[in-house]
């Protein structure tokens, strides 16, 4: 399979169909050469012959990542994405091969959804990833940082009134605004250090790491929405294991970049499918997840609409039902 021509085309898809192709084109070639996935797929009983469409196609459950090097052929990878654990040993590991294709994803996916990147001041409240290393999250902001309006702008540990002072000096000189932060931080800023940005884009990433209570989605929007006085919070929903992510503009629901597709899964038979507006397991198609596996079960409970957005609404603990147990480590 041809890189570079892959690499140039998943992001000039023209249709469902061409999405479709590819995916079954990747399909073929990660089975053929990602060992961990293929062991899962023949684990499974299905053939290859047997993928004709994307329903068809078997998605590898993302706690592989926590117990295989999950890579697919014989290539050097550039960086090691490793997720966040409450242990520091429970922890998912991406191998990342080409970082460009990473990059060139969330860039073409933000510029969908935000537009031209330079056009924003960008400010990042990130405390828990900059207090460790290897985080995808980190990587990807800080490239973004670099695209950005660079007259202000950047990261933030835990200097939120800092923060407060530079969000409100920007916004006084007309500034356009973003504020990304994961959920527990910027819950923090909006209780301790509110300020109002009507106009900015704020962007939760989810998670709270065992820092506070969980909220519930209502909860949590509205509390941000009137601590920066915007109408909506926007999300973020990616993970270490992927190189593309869905983003939402306000109301929980996400809109996946071209070259991704969620599909639900019934939490009992990983392999049928659910039509729209029934809630099951997320399973992810990533194109841009080339070199390591692109059709990815999550533990993430959802829904998917007739336009194809998507909402997320928890998550679960089947691992064994979704066919982690059918490999050793």
């Amino acid at each position: 399979m041809d890189f570079t021509a892959f690499k140039h085309s998943i992001f000039n898809l023209q249709s469902p169909f061409e999405f479709n192709e590819t995916a079954l084109s990747l399909f073929r070639y990660q089975y053929r050469n990602n060992d961990i996935y293929k062991r899962f797929v023949d684990a499974l009983g299905v053939s290859e012959s047997q993928v004709y469409h994307p329903e068809y196609i078997p998605f590898l459950p993302v706690g592989f990542f926590k117990t295989h090097k999950v890579i697919t052929g014989d290539f050097p990878e550039e960086v090691i994405f490793e997720s966040s654990g409450t242990t520091g040993i429970d922890t998912s590991k991406h191998y990342v091969v080409d970082t460009d294709l990473y990059e060139q994803s969330f860039t073409h996916g933000l510029q969908l959804f935000y537009g031209d990147l330079s056009q924003y001041a960008v400010f990042a409240l990130l405390p828990s990833y900059l207090e460790r290393q290897n985080s995808s999250l980190v990587y990807m902001v800080e490239k973004i940082l670099q695209k950005s309006n660079r007259q202000m702008g950047g990261f933030y540990l835990n200097e939120l009134g800092a923060l407060q002072e530079q969000l409100q000096e920007a916004k006084t000189r007309g500034l356009k605004i973003i504020l990304i932060g994961v959920t527990f931080a910027l819950l923090d800023m909006a209780e301790s250090f509110p300020v109002n940005l009507p106009d900015a884009i704020i962007i939760e990433t989810g998670g709270m790491k065992g820092r506070r209570k969980e909220l519930t989605r209502v909860e949590l929007h509205g509390q941000l929405c009137k601590s920066f006085g915007v109408e909506k919070i926007h999300s973020e929903y990616g993970m270490t294991e992927l190189l593309s992510q869905a983003w939402s503009a306000g109301d929980g629901i996400f809109r996946c970049p071209p070259w991704m597709k969620v599909m639900i899964a019934d939490i009992n038979d990983p392999l049928s499918f659910l039509e729209s507006g029934r809630t099951g397991g997320i399973n992810i198609i990533d194109l841009a997840n080339f070199h390591s596996c692109s059709f990815i079960a999550t533990q993430d409970l959802g829904r998917v609409f007739e336009d194809g957005s998507f909402e997320v609404l928890g998550r679960f603990d089947n691992s064994d039902i979704r066919g982690c147990s059918l490999l050793a480590p």
